[in-house]
């Protein structure tokens, strides 16, 4: 699960705006991660979704491909080659940097229409985001929409009906687009992040003999830090750690589940001035850009306790294949 532009800063206030208290509280194991890019001391998000989750280093913009734009292989796809069940759940579009980084291949984050065919070409089991018009809007005349159904998918949008009402089979891939490209705001009415998280878990476990694998993003966080807009990161805020509560109550049934909360990067330069006070943030911001700062990853389940400590965010690429024991790792990764 991945807060975009998520520091300790959006966290605390996160937590001070919703009564002193986040179901990131109930994590057993929290470390530190380094989350520079390869060229650059401040990462994008391209570049840092790349170290995530392929263990390597890149340059900002690059959509796991290394720096000669040679791609890389990515743990959902080492997940998928196990045998696992592979899904997506995010609050930007869904070809957008965070989550093409797990599925894509592409020399630059802005080619969404190419990340799009990727995604297809993925067979990722289950997906929700925006971006619907990267699919059947394209410039190429490409309906991929079509070619979802056609290779076995059951595909939904906004404007259809809303996510809680549409009736998933476990059995069939399943596809949900909430924006035709970006979606709302929490604050304007978006509620689905904690429901498709924990509709994701429910139906990517029912069936998987080898288990799943599954990103969870809370997008927004970011644009709230971009927009240096206090009361937008801490709504978005609120949404994720919700969706994580989601997902811990079915980790605590199910026992074998390992959870994940990190960042790519810290965005804004946040901080919570003197003058807050309990039901208002005092905010002061450095710059509408990311910033350098290291973020925090938290973990509970098995394997948890591979992720105490400080360490490039290339390591938690090989802390996850071995919780998962996804066997052989790519050679110069980082462990």
């Amino acid at each position: 699960m991945i807060g975009d532009g998520m520091g300790l800063t959006q966290i605390t206030a996160g937590m001070y705006m919703n009564g002193n208290r986040l179901n990131l509280e109930e994590f057993t194991h929290v470390g530190l991660q380094k989350p520079h890019s390869a060229r650059e001391l401040i990462t994008d998000s391209a570049a840092a979704a790349t170290a995530i989750a392929s263990g390597r280093k890149t340059y900002n913009g690059a959509i796991s491909v290394d720096e000669k734009g040679e791609p890389v292989t990515t743990i959902m796809e080492l997940a998928k080659a196990a045998g696992m069940r592979t899904g997506l759940v995010v609050t930007s579009t869904i070809t957008h940097a965070t989550p093409a980084g797990f599925y894509a291949h592409q020399p630059d984050r802005n080619m969404e229409e190419a990340i799009a065919i990727d995604l297809v070409a993925a067979g990722v089991d289950f997906f929700v985001g925006g971006g619907k018009k990267y699919f059947d809007g394209r410039t190429d005349g490409r309906n991929l929409i079509d070619e979802l159904w056609k290779k076995g998918y059951f595909v939904s949008d906004f404007s259809q009906s809303k996510f809680e009402e549409v009736k998933i089979d476990p059995s069939r891939k399943f596809a949900f687009f909430s924006a035709a490209e970006k979606p709302s705001k929490a604050a304007g009415g978006r509620d689905y992040l904690p429901r498709a998280a924990g509709a994701a878990v429910e139906t990517l476990a029912t069936g998987a003999a080898h288990g799943f694998f599954l990103m969870v993003e809370g997008s927004q966080i970011d644009w709230g830090g971009h927009d240096n807009d206090s009361d937008y990161i801490v709504s978005e805020m609120i949404d994720f750690d919700k969706a994580i509560g989601a997902v811990l109550d079915f980790a605590k049934k199910d026992g074998q589940t390992l959870v994940i909360v990190t960042a790519d990067h810290e965005t804004g330069g946040y901080a919570i001035n003197p003058g807050s006070t309990w039901d208002t943030i005092r905010a002061g911001f450095t710059t509408k850009e990311h910033t350098a700062s290291l973020v925090p990853v938290f973990a509970w389940g098995p394997g948890a306790k591979l992720f105490a400590g400080m360490y490039e965010n290339t390591a938690i690429f090989g802390k996850i294949s071995r919780a998962l024991n996804l066997g052989k790792m790519q050679s110069g990764v980082s462990k």
